[in-house]
């Protein structure tokens, strides 16, 4: 073997090396759909349909959300920010779920939020509080579910929302003043996720960026970078997703989350995981197990735990924070939506 040879195959490695590296999402799950429409042409086009339906579904929120925080980047305003969550821990836990409980964003939607407020500085256990509030619960869900499961329900979603939101709050604020969790974010994610500087020091604000060429070019480049960071975890968890669909028989999951007593709730949970539902969507199905015999507690359980921890949106909090993160936000979602189910039919049974 020549020189040449050699030289050729060592660069054809190194760049295949790096473009798996760099690209290995979009090339899973480019594979995955190509082998698809090779060996079940049919299953890959209903694929390739549910991954750009689902897609176009979350892009005015997606768009809203990196919209803000790249906004929040250009202008500086990302340090005043940060400087609004100092202060008490417990009211910073409050208002951050509260604010979650009335943001119109989804368990995909908030994901870029949550980026950005990181690497503003504001502390994890705040940013966790509002993390684990928003999908749950919006104005508009609200007065859907009261239309769909009653009042009462709609008020349990409610507290549940904000319960699940303190929860996960005071759990990383204990945690983090134990020595733990001080850097959250992944390598190349944000600025590391401490961000200390940016709540100690006050940098100026210039709300009108578009002024200012380097300004406007971080918005943008800001902005592409999580739109594509996004789009290509969003990508793989759609099509995995599709194929749970196709391969998960919905009449094993009506079953399996009838019936009373703590087995059923602990399962609805557990299913509510990895089975992403549009809010809106979930309600109907909701009420319809309901209606043939699922217990009120394991159907607000379903619901927290679909919206809070989905299949799209756990895929993209694995590529966001470090595992020790992702774990605590699984068990919190996990236990919390357990716990929130329990003492929902307790009330009930009263």
């Amino acid at each position: 073997m020549t020189d040449l040879s050699l030289t050729v195959r060592s660069r054809t490695i190194d760049v295949l090396h790096r473009l798996w590296t760099k690209e290995r999402v979009w090339l899973i799950s480019a594979a995955i759909l190509a082998l698809l429409f090779i060996f079940a042409t049919p299953l890959g086009v209903t694929t390739a349909g549910f991954v750009a339906q689902n897609l176009a579904n979350v892009a005015p929120f997606l768009a809203l959300s990196v919209g803000i925080a790249a906004y929040a980047g250009a202008t500086g305003a990302d340090g005043l920010i940060a400087r609004a969550f100092t202060g008490s821990p417990v009211v910073m836990f409050l208002i951050a779920a509260a604010i979650g409980g009335l943001s119109p964003f989804c368990s995909c939607g908030v994901i870029p939020l949550i980026a950005a407020l990181l690497a503003m500085g504001v502390p994890l256990s705040a940013v966790m509080a509002f993390w684990l509030a928003s999908p749950v619960m919006d104005p508009s869900m609200f007065f859907l579910t009261t239309g769909v499961l009653g009042f009462e329900f709609a008020v349990a979603k409610t507290l549940a929302a904000l319960g699940l939101g303190v929860l996960g709050g005071f759990t990383v604020h204990v945690l983090s003043h134990a020595g733990g969790l001080s850097d959250p974010l992944r390598e190349g994610v944000g600025n590391g996720g401490c961000g200390g500087a940016k709540v100690r020091t006050v940098q100026p604000v210039v709300w009108k960026f578009w002024r200012d060429e380097a300004r406007v070019a971080k918005f943008w480049r800001e902005g592409i970078k999580t739109t594509l960071f996004l789009a290509k975890w969003l990508t793989l968890a759609f099509i995995l997703e599709s194929l749970m669909l196709a391969w998960l028989p919905a009449d094993l999951v009506a079953r399996s989350l009838g019936g009373t007593g703590l087995a059923p709730i602990a399962i609805a949970t557990l299913v509510g995981v990895p089975a992403y539902l549009n809010g809106y969507a979930a309600l109907p199905l909701v009420g319809g197990l309901m209606g043939q015999g699922m217990a009120p507690g394991a159907g607000l359980a379903f619901l927290v735990a679909g919206g809070v921890s989905s299949l799209p949106a756990a895929i993209a909090v694995w590529a966001l924070v470090k595992k020790e993160v992702f774990a605590l936000y699984l068990a919190i979602a996990l236990t919390g939506s357990f716990a929130i189910g329990l003492l929902f039919q307790l009330w009930t049974a009263l």
